[in-house]
């Protein structure tokens, strides 16, 4: 790998494992963010909670592990048509300026054939859910195709983000109990202010360069209450999350599930260091544990019921 395309992205992952493909293959590895698998993890985290909190985690560990498919495939699937459509914004960031289409790596015409290739994948696990939940499942689309356009017209993309992240909740519960549930509806709220929290945390290394080219995002919004806002955010996606366990197991037992990711969030919080980009980052890739605290709970809950 050269020099120059080790640096496609400063927040990359995993150079070496991309640096393994041919050099023809690089780009497209970038482009589907595939040294970056925080996203995979991020997007496929609510498909589990939704999955383990219906009790369908040990029946049915077969769909996780199609729906963890699903998720690396949409989420590269969403980057490159963000990319496709932001592609000239990237040009004016110093951190996203030499990603492969804003630098020319990869021609438009190849991003969108790539992009047909990851919908394809994606087709193929649609499949594999029932019908409600493939209905549920259609329903993002339309958030996913309008999200980069977010943040020309609103300072709150990542409520938009949030919306398209924790879609996999109702996918998840839906596949394996395919009616309503008030305790389903709450856990897509609670990872709505969870994704909202940790996207902001992340839009925080892209303060100065967003507010010069008129990007807006919560970082900016928030201003030097940024920690505040996080921790209300965050404190809303807990306060919802133990509604749905209580609706669902209505003893203090259950509330308590949540302790371990409560402390991780209020972690994340504390010790948040905002004008540090390094530190936004590594806070920003810690909700991948959180992810993992979040289904140990849903696990418990759902098995036990």
């Amino acid at each position: 790998m050269s020099s120059d395309f080790q640096n496609v992205v400063p927040d990359t992952e995993h150079k070496g494992l991309v640096g393994l493909l041919p050099a023809v293959a690089r780009p497209f590895a970038v482009l589907a963010r595939f040294d970056r698998p925080i996203g995979w993890w991020l997007l496929f985290w609510p498909c589990a909670w939704g999955i383990a909190l219906a009790g369908g985690a040990i029946d049915r560990w077969d769909l996780l592990l199609w729906l963890l498919l699903g998720a690396i495939a949409m989420r590269s699937a969403g980057c490159v048509y963000n990319d496709i459509v932001d592609r000239d914004l990237d040009r004016q960031v110093e951190r996203t300026r030499s990603r492969p289409l804003a630098s020319g790596a990869v021609s438009l015409k190849a991003a969108w054939i790539w992009l047909a290739i990851l919908c394809l994948i994606g087709l193929i696990v649609w499949l594999q859910i029932n019908g409600v939940a493939k209905l549920v499942a259609l329903g993002s689309l339309a958030l996913v195709a309008a999200y980069p356009f977010m943040k020309r017209i609103t300072w709150w993309p990542q409520a938009w983000l949030g919306l398209v992240f924790s879609w996999g909740a109702l996918v998840g519960w839906l596949a394996i109990v395919p009616e309503f549930h008030w305790a389903m509806a709450l856990l897509y709220l609670g990872s709505i202010f969870w994704v909202i929290g940790y996207d902001t945390i992340y839009a925080l290394q892209d303060r100065e360069d967003d507010a010069l080219v008129g990007i807006r995002s919560s970082a900016l919004r928030l201003g030097d209450n940024v920690h505040f806002g996080v921790l209300n955010f965050y404190l809303m996606a807990l306060s919802s999350w133990a509604a749905a366990f209580w609706m669902l197991r209505p003893h203090w037992l259950a509330i308590v599930t949540l302790a371990p990711i409560s402390l991780h969030l209020l972690w994340q919080v504390t010790t948040l260091k905002s004008a540090d980009g390094d530190d936004a980052l590594a806070k920003f890739r810690s909700n991948r544990f959180a992810g993992l605290l979040m289904f140990l709970a849903c696990l418990v809950l759902g098995q036990a019921g």
